[in-house]
């Protein structure tokens, strides 16, 4: 699966060879342009540009996504990128995101938050659950949440869990995803920043859907650059 994956991108130019690392990653962004990518609703396609080989989001209207588009069916991945923030500003990554039925929200998806140092631990490395229907449970920095089956939740702080310390206040910080099954990671600067199990009843979860890049409010500007996928599922 993976290798087909590969190969469909380098047919369609949206990696180079050199691009399709050993160790499975793939660059999903050429540094010159937004193809591959799609701005979600439309009319925030005008707060999408390149600008000196980084993506660069602005919230002038308001919130919006920037989806992947080769492959808008992905369950389990691991996603590697670059963010900075020039000022304030509050954006992240939505994996496994859908259509939201309900109207309630745009897209349900979880989401890995980020957002300029100093916006709180419930926002800045935290998992939010953007799942109309369900309960959104509490997975801050720090903490490491077990949802049951019966939906009762466990937080255990997680040893040794980045601070606000580990942040680069307004330079570049890295990140690492990883969604497997039915857990949940996230790393910012190779440190575990949060992190989910849920053993909710399958009809319940989220199993695959897009990728998107997130831009939250009006006026805050965020930019990313190096971005890797493995597509493992």
């Amino acid at each position: 699966m993976k290798s087909i994956f590969i190969s469909f991108l380098l047919l369609l130019g949206l990696v180079t060879a050199q691009a399709a690392a050993k160790d499975g990653f793939v660059s999903i962004f050429n540094g010159k342009t937004l193809k591959g990518w799609e701005a979600m609703p439309a009319k925030t396609a005008p707060d999408w540009t390149v600008k000196d080989g980084l993506i660069v989001g602005k919230g002038d209207h308001g919130r919006g996504y920037l989806t992947y588009t080769p492959n808008k069916n992905v369950a389990d991945l691991e996603m590697k990128f670059s963010y900075r923030f020039p000022g304030k500003g509050n954006s992240g990554v939505s994996i496994r995101a859908i259509v939201d039925k309900t109207r309630k929200r745009d897209f349900q998806s979880y989401h890995a938050d980020l957002g300029h140092l100093g916006i709180g631990k419930n926002v800045m490395g935290a998992w939010d659950f953007h799942t109309p229907g369900r309960k959104e449970h509490r997975c801050f920095r720090g903490d490491r949440l077990v949802i049951a089956e019966d939906d009762k939740p466990t937080i255990i702080p997680i040893e040794d869990a980045l601070t606000a310390e580990d942040i680069k206040k307004g330079d570049w910080n890295t990140v690492h995803i990883i969604a497997k099954g039915n857990n949940f990671k996230l790393y910012i600067n190779d440190k575990l920043s949060s992190e989910f199990t849920e053993h909710l009843p399958k009809a319940k979860r989220l199993k695959s859907g897009m990728i998107q890049l997130q831009i939250h409010d009006p006026d805050m500007i965020v930019y990313f650059r190096d971005l890797k996928l493995k597509i493992l599922k």
